[in-house]
């Protein structure tokens, strides 16, 4: 039953693709083009069986229109698809970053329901002040000011009614289509478009529980308080629960209205240099950041500081995936691609068969034409292109905990070229790649970890000393028992199945004997 009602959903997703003439986004599947056209064809049929006129709207425009009119769910994987351009193609992937999270606001007094509901309480005790209009409406939630009988300021976020279980619904089938393009369509197998499905689920069910969101803005206020140029809002933990998040209001210039940035006597360039460098301070210092970073989310704020909101999509980064950033990014900086390769072949990215001097040909070809150019002069879309054809040629493996970084480093990129057009990415991020790598890699911090690493080891000594003294206790007290297939194994070997392979069961028979032979000695 499941599988029907997936099929019937998909064949829903087609037909408004279709309609929109939006298919081109199913080029993936080469061999299945005829059905692609067919299926193009009837969808852009009207009652009567003629075929409907198209605008003048581009390609791009036609798919966010498409995704947009299927609901919240495709609005939230057509942003997630972005980070995707090896599984979607460059084109597409560039024209979904196009995707506006906005929707029609629900009632206000469903909203005020949710609070009352969530809370416990009305909401005229607690709010002083609640205005009426939501100032944003996403797929997710909508946004309300207000301010507390205290007199602070606040914004409120209340989750959309029924989103939960729409979501529920559409997931599941994007999982079923995942496992089924896995099974079907061989050469999609290494792009794990199941594992990339799982990501982007976790991502969302975080989304749907504001607590999440208030705990990850409370852990970036925490870890970038010493930042002088990037600030998070304060959480009001008494105004807030699984429905509803309440944060203090920001007062500043939005992103959003460049005019008024340039009105209030912001310096652009410097804004653009805090953009790119508190995004790589969060993401390598700390291992946790920021991972919705567009123009909406930010503010600019007294000297040239900025302002983020919207903590509902964050990225985690463990120390030896930042040590390998971190070393890509330098190696990239310094133009030492051999170094780059051996840190990929290191890191397990590219499989241990490859060529390691051809790959690191491929990463001079990507990097080179854009060394010294600055933003405004780097087709983001060509050089995506180009380093996924090497991902591919080289056969390697999609990261899946790696997508969210990828997303936002082409995001915050992107803010930082509408700045300052001629901002040069790569020497805004330079100081911060190398305050990590004398702080991290120097030879100082190698001895600090190796030391830590021998203190943990030596705690663990003691747990190690006894669990062997249980087990010899074990075995002194009931003996080894063999299972007979062992038994056979161990005296049927023939020489025909390798010289290494009868030394190891040897050796394992020898000391099983030794061992035998000792305790019935110590007995």
């Amino acid at each position: 039953m499941k599988t029907i009602r997936h099929i019937l959903r998909l064949c829903h997703v087609g037909l408004t693709l279709a309609r929109h003439d939006a298919l081109y986004a199913l080029a993936v599947f080469e061999d299945k083009q005829n059905r692609i056209d067919q299926l193009r064809r009837f969808g852009k049929m009207d009652l009567f069986g003629r075929h409907a006129n198209t605008d003048d709207s581009t390609a791009g425009d036609r798919l966010v229109e498409a995704l947009q009119s299927l609901g919240p769910t495709f609005i939230k994987f057509g942003q997630a698809l972005a980070t995707r351009p090896d599984l979607i193609g460059t084109e597409t992937a560039l024209a979904l970053t196009r995707l506006q999270d906005k929707v029609p606001p629900f009632p206000t007094i469903t909203a005020k329901a949710v609070i009352e509901e969530e809370l416990g309480k009305p909401v005229d005790h607690l709010f002083a002040e609640f205005d009426e209009t939501p100032i944003a409406a996403a797929s997710i939630a909508q946004v309300h000011f207000a301010v507390t009988p205290e007199g602070q300021k606040v914004a409120v976020k209340i989750l959309r009614p029924g989103i939960e279980d729409a979501f529920a619904r559409d997931l599941e089938c994007f999982h079923w289509l995942a496992r089924k393009v896995e099974r079907f369509f061989a050469k999609f197998r290494r792009l794990r478009p199941a594992d990339v499905m799982e990501t982007i689920a976790e991502t969302i069910a975080v989304e749907m529980d504001l607590r999440y969101e208030a705990a990850a803005a409370s852990r970036l206020y925490d870890e970038m308080r010493d930042c002088d140029f990037f600030h998070v809002p304060k959480i009001d933990w008494e105004r807030t629960s699984r429905r509803v998040l309440s944060i203090a209001r920001v007062e500043g210039t939005p992103f959003t209205n460049p005019g008024a940035i340039d009105a209030r006597g912001f310096d652009r360039s410097v804004l653009a240099k805090n953009v790119m460098q508190s995004f790589l301070t969060q993401a390598l210092e700390h291992g946790f950041f920021h991972a919705d970073l567009h123009q909406g989310n930010l503010f600019a704020t007294e000297g040239n500081s900025i302002t983020a909101i919207d903590f509902g999509i964050m990225g985690y980064m463990d120390v030896e995936s930042r040590r390998v950033l971190a070393e890509i990014l330098y190696g990239f900086l310094q133009r030492d691609y051999d170094h780059v390769a051996k840190v990929h072949f290191d890191a397990g990215y590219v499989p241990a068969g490859q060529s390691l001097e051809k790959f690191s040909l491929a990463l001079r070809a990507v990097s080179e034409p854009i060394a010294d150019k600055p933003v405004s002069e780097i087709s983001i879309g060509r050089l995506l292109a180009q380093l996924f054809e090497t991902t591919e040629t080289f056969e390697m493996k999609t990261q899946p905990q790696l997508l969210l970084l990828q997303k936002t480093m082409v995001t915050v990129e992107g803010v930082a070229m509408n700045l300052d057009p001629q901002i040069n990415s790569w020497e805004a991020a330079r100081p911060v790649i190398e305050k990590w790598m004398r702080a991290n890699l120097g030879p100082k911090s190698r001895l600090e970890r190796t030391a830590t690493e021998l203190i943990e080891m030596g705690t663990r000594l003691p747990h190690i000393a006894r669990d062997f003294d249980n087990l010899m206790q074990d075995i002194k007290e009931n003996g080894i028992t063999l299972s007979p297939q062992t038994v056979q194994l161990m005296t049927t070997q023939r020489p025909q199945r390798g010289t290494f392979q009868s030394l190891v069961i040897g050796l394992i028979g020898g000391a099983l004997g030794a061992l035998a032979a000792w305790l019935w000695v110590t007995s």
